[in-house]
């Protein structure tokens, strides 16, 4: 079971890549939940979609790499790396079109052949720095 975990996870981050919202929508359950001190809560699929979308418009050529995998259970923890250029405001940060590459965190709970709940964390100072938005102190 650990492995067909792994494959999901690897759909998902494919899907995501691809844009393709429909495939992602189908790998996630409905009622979805992603916990992150660094980025809020989403209690949705559709929550986290349209969150992904503005993403994109933030980062249009914003890509995710799957660096380590492991699997215990019903759980699947990842290492991975988001990368992309801030082409688009990203909340009161204007675009810069400067290159974030943020490794960061994610736990994925499956359940019943879906995505049910995600914990994602990333370091937002270091993202900012390297946008350009704060300095080193």
């Amino acid at each position: 079971m650990t492995q067909e975990n792994k494959s999901l996870v690897c759909a998902f981050v494919e899907a995501v890549n691809a844009q393709d919202w429909k495939r992602t929508r189908a790998l996630l359950a409905p009622d979805f939940q992603r916990h992150s001190v660094a980025a809020g809560q989403i209690k949705s699929a559709e929550e986290l979609i349209t969150f992904l979308q503005a993403e994109y418009l933030t980062f249009p050529d914003a890509n995710e790499l799957l660096l380590d995998l492991v699997a215990e259970g019903s759980k699947v923890a990842a290492r991975q790396e988001f990368s992309g250029t801030q082409l688009g405001p990203m909340g009161v940060y204007p675009a810069t079109g400067r290159v974030l590459r943020a490794t960061y965190l994610a736990i994925y709970r499956i359940s019943n052949g879906v995505i049910a709940e995600s914990w994602a964390e990333w370091d937002n100072l270091a993202g900012l720095r390297q946008l350009g938005h704060h300095s080193a102190a």
